[in-house]
Parts: C-alpha cells; structure tokens; sequence
C-alpha cells in the first residue's frame, strides 16, 4: 500500500496535527501507512486537495496528552501520537488508564518532560526594560528544552496585561502589544537587553532574604539549573552568599538572643484576618499572601467548585500535578476518583473539592518531587483556613477523603477503620472514607478490585445522603 506523508509545521504545530488525524481517521489509514515529517512551509498530505474532514471523538485525556507532546522535541512524536489515536479508535477506548502499556508510557514521560519545561519557564523567565523605548517596553530571554513558547506564553499575558513585553527563544519569539498575542522568528541572545536599573534592588532584596543556615548548592542546582541562571538578575549573587555563609550563620547565633519571638502559624492566621473574609476569592487571596509552610510548593492550591454544593470532598494535600496545574484531584489519584464518582453518578463539576492542607509537600529525589505526609502540626496550621472554606461553602454533606482529612475536620486523629461511614464534624453531616491514592497503592489486583468495589459503595451513600431531605432524612424514589 502507498505511504502517506504528512508534513507539519516545524515546533508544536498542533492544528496541523488534529488536520492531519481527521483525514487519515476519515480515509482509514493505519499508522503504518503513514509517514510524519516537519518542515517550515508545511504541505498537508504532499500537496493533495481534500475537504474538511469530520472531527474525531477522543477521551479528554487524550487530548490532554496530545497538547504537551506534541511540544517535544523527539521527532517521532507525531507518529507515536497517531499510532496512540488509532488504538483509542479501534477497540482500546480505555488505553490512557494503563499506565503500563508502553506506548502510554512512553508518552506520558515525554508530556511530563514538557510540563516540567513549562513550569521552569513560568518561574525563570525575567523581563528587563528595554532601555530608551517609548511606551515603555520589556523584553526577556529564555531557552526551553522543548517548544513550548506558544503554550506558555499566554501565563505571561494574564501575569503581565498591562505591559508591552516579548519573549526572545531560539525557536521563536512572541510578543503582547497590550491588545494582541503575536509569535515570530528565532532570536539570539544579544536581541534581549542584559540588564535594567531594577536589578539591583532586586538583588538587594534577594541578598537580604536569603538563609545563609539552609544553604544547600546541590538542591538549589536541582531546583533551579545553572542554564538559568544568567537570565536571572537575583543568581549573580548566589557565589558571595555561599562563599560567606559559614560567616552569616555565625552572626545570627550571636545575634539570637536579642531576635523577637517568632509567632506562631495561628497568631500569624490571625494578624491576616484583620477583615473576615466574606467569599473564597477573599478566602483564597489570604492563603496566596500567606505561602507554604514548608517551603517549596510553585502555588496555593484552592477548592475547586460551586458554593453551595451539595457535597464537598476534603483529601490531603495537593500532589505533584497539583501543585503544577493549581487545580485539586487532577493527578491519578485524582482521575480515579473523576472515574469512580462518574460510575455512581456524582457530577464532579457540581461537587466542590479540596485538600486540608493547601500546599505540596516533598520530598526531592533527582528530577522527582515525592509525596511527604504533612504532619499533625501542619494539619492543625491550615486547619482555621479549612474551617472558613466549609463555612463559605456550605455543603449538605462534607466527606473526608483519608485520615488526614478526618484529622482536620474533627480535630483529632481518628483510624479509618473506626470512622468509615457517616460521621459528625461539629455541626456538619459527614462522611468518611479512604482516600483515592490509598487504592492506588495496593499490591495485588484481587485487593484492588475488592478495595474499589468498596469504595464504589460508599460514594453511592454519600450520593444518596447528599439527595436526602435535609429536614425529614428520606431519600428520593430513584435512590438504591
């Protein structure tokens, strides 16, 4: 049978791709017959005419997948991605939950690799005022490992509205007039200015808040790599500051006696609360202002739903994809809770999410940040913002998702195993439950499948529960 080529724009051209997928889905033409290329004045299908193709119906996570990978840089991605469509398409709808297929796999480890650049770009892009223009304009020069600029440029758009700014990369640049998102050719380092007069008060600043006691060379090379470090005004300090540490340590422990008390996390809650706040937004700026107790989280992650719902799930902490995208339940754990509730029939869109600790907390092991337990005293510092939360939103049913989250709503710590089922958290109804990541790290199938089908009941309850009468307790006709 003869090949079919389809050449796509060089980078991340993901229109071109969903093109492409519609008419090789509509001419039935397996991965094996087609062959991908890029060049820079793409020519879909070597120049043959063909009317629009219908779309093609593929689960969200796929489509999810198929925005970050296809940012990579590994030339065979668009052909691993199409050979990933026509496997959902002819009889593996289920594909994207096995994580260990190695297509699947392959995949995600390259979309994770993407997200990764992503996150480095948001936290390590610096603009420098471009000396001399009127208005006033910025400019920054960043180098990503993948092609990610047209993705992450619209963060700086609502980061950066009111500024007239351009992002200078090797593979593109893009550039937001205050009205218009535009994209254009490569550019070289020189194009971006060195540096502004801000810088340094900025350094200042940074020299001012930096720990000399927690200095640590090889996490910070972790955390943040070298290859940054020159379009970051604050890094030209790091050489002085490690250099002199040893010296500054040695000074805060004389100067420790005289030091005011520090104040404790709920003294600080309350200094924050000079007005209560009357809606999550206000709730939500608090918690943003405050930061992470144990440093390192990239953002506060909120709850996530309608006020008023009539069921509020309370899980942990947020967790690494969490912590990167600002949105609750969005991880494994997450998708196989999406998953359980869709089979008992809860919307997850009208059930209002969140976490007890509002935070992420790890511990790193090379390139990966791993899950760490908070601790009782942790629990008990967001616990005030958790209790404000519930208030606002006023659910009909609160569930506890884990012990962690028991701990929170109640107070103390209380086993699962004796507060499975309806509980009281002061004056709310409650329910408690195990938490999704707990299913997740069962060791055999047979546990696993005995474990979720438990689960399954219990969200079937707090299905019915959230349906009964508040007044007389009786559930609808339609509840099992």
């Amino acid at each position: 049978m003869t090949l079919h080529r389809i050449t796509l724009r060089d980078g991340a051209d993901l229109d071109g791709f969903r093109r492409a997928v519609r008419r090789l889905v509509y001419e039935e033409l397996a991965p094996q017959h087609v062959v991908w290329t890029v060049d820079e004045a793409p020519d879909l299908f070597g120049g043959e005419t063909h009317g629009d193709a219908p779309p093609v119906s593929l689960p969200r996570s796929l489509t999810e997948t198929i925005g970050r990978v296809v940012c990579h840089r590994d030339p065979e991605r668009y052909a691993l991605l199409y050979q990933l469509v026509w496997r959902v398409l002819n009889g593996e709808r289920e594909l994207m939950d096995i994580a260990t297929d190695p297509l699947v796999h392959r995949l995600e480890l390259m979309a994770r690799a993407v997200r990764r650049d992503l996150h480095k770009m948001h936290a390590f892009l610096r603009f420098r005022r471009v000396g001399g223009a009127l208005p006033e304009r910025f400019a920054a020069w960043f180098e990503p490992e993948h092609f990610i600029l047209e993705a992450a440029a619209p963060f700086f758009v609502d980061r950066f509205r009111s500024l007239h700014w351009t992002i200078l990369t090797p593979v593109g640049s893009a550039q937001w007039d205050r009205a218009a998102l535009t994209y254009g050719p490569p550019a070289r380092r020189e194009d971006a200015p060195a540096e502004d007069a801000f810088e340094e008060g900025w350094r200042g600043y940074y020299e001012s808040v930096f720990n000399p006691a927690r200095v640590n060379p090889v996490a910070m090379r972790s955390e943040m790599p070298k290859k940054y470090w020159h379009n970051m005004p604050e890094t030209a300090a790091i050489p002085g500051l490690i250099q002199t540490a040893s010296q500054r340590v040695e000074r805060m422990i004389e100067q420790e006696a005289t030091m005011p008390a520090k104040r404790t996390p709920e003294r600080a809650i309350e200094a924050m609360w000079d007005q209560e706040p009357k809606t999550l937004e206000e709730l939500n700026a608090i918690i943003a202002a405050a930061g992470p107790l144990v440093p390192g989280a990239t953002q506060a992650v909120f709850g996530e739903g309608p006020v008023h719902a009539d069921v509020m799930f309370v899980g942990e902490q947020p967790g690494d994809q969490e912590d990167l995208q600002g949105r609750p339940f969005v991880g494994p754990a997450g998708k196989l809770l999406t998953r359980a509730m869709g089979e008992v029939g809860i919307d997850r869109s009208q059930a209002y999410l969140t976490n007890a600790v509002k935070h992420f907390k790890f511990e790193q092991r090379g390139h990966r940040r791993i899950h760490s337990k908070p601790t009782a005293g942790e629990v008990k510092h967001y616990r005030p913002w958790l209790m404000k939360e519930l208030e606002l939103v006023r659910p009909k049913l609160v569930v506890a998702l884990g012990a962690t989250a028991v701990l929170a709503l109640a107070g103390k710590a209380i086993p699962i195993t004796r507060s499975r089922g309806r509980a009281k958290f002061g004056d709310w109804q409650g329910y408690v439950t195990v938490h999704p990541s707990y299913l997740l790290r069962l060791p055999d199938e047979e546990t696993k499948r005995t474990a979720y089908e438990a689960f399954l009941a219990d969200l079937r309850r707090i299905r019915d529960l959230a349906q009964a009468d508040p007044d007389t307790g009786e559930l609808p006709l339609a509840a099992e």
